[in-house]
């Protein structure tokens, strides 16, 4: 089988061939995880990790922001490490949460999803997580249901896949638009997630 170069396979799954990705993620799965696995050394967090740095490269490439020609995985790498940092900046800090929260730099989803908490921030959380659930009753089943059992029931995108029955791709790709839709959703009704 003839080997196709990373920058072609981008070029196709920015065309619309969904399978180029699946390749991409499982030539790279191994190592992207494995530094990831040797910053965070917890395999749950390691996996969380890893979805969310192919999350946010099928955002890029969606988007048409990808530049990093013929460096596809010292991109990816990169994005894996900033999420790890992340990781333990997140851990250390409460963040300011305003209407840009689905944003590059930050996941309310992260800071709901921390269990060291004390009994002010479990209130702030549980405020937040309401707004959140009358907010994704406005997109559309299939998106909501992604995003559901993601953010409150804290599934892996591979559970998610089991769970309804579809392709990690089909997962990760509603969640992608679960994430575009919340955010317009936000802008167009003027909504702010608030600490009070």
């Amino acid at each position: 089988m003839e080997f196709i170069d990373d920058s072609k396979l981008v070029d196709s799954y920015v065309m619309g061939n969904e399978s180029a990705l699946a390749e991409l993620i499982d030539r790279h799965k191994n190592k992207v995880y494995g530094f990831i696995f040797s910053k965070v050394l917890d395999k749950s967090i390691a996996e969380d990790i890893f979805q969310d740095t192919f999350v946010k490269v099928i955002l890029t490439l969606k988007e048409g922001k990808y530049s990093e020609e013929g460096k596809f995985l010292p991109w990816v790498m990169r994005i894996a490490h900033n999420l790890s940092i992340d990781y333990f900046r997140n851990k250390t800090r409460m963040p300011i949460i305003g209407e840009t929260f689905v944003d590059e730099d930050f996941s309310i989803f992260d800071f709901l999803a921390d269990p060291e908490d004390c009994s002010e921030t479990k209130i702030i959380k549980l405020q937040i997580e309401e707004e959140l659930r009358l907010i994704i009753q406005y997109l559309p089943d299939d998106q909501r249901e992604v995003l559901q059992l993601r953010i409150f029931k804290g599934l892996s995108f591979k559970e998610i896949a089991e769970e309804t029955d579809v392709s990690i791709n089909t997962a990760l790709g509603r969640m992608r638009y679960a994430l575009i839709n919340l955010r317009k959703v936000i802008e167009e009704k003027n909504i702010t997630l608030t600490l009070v």
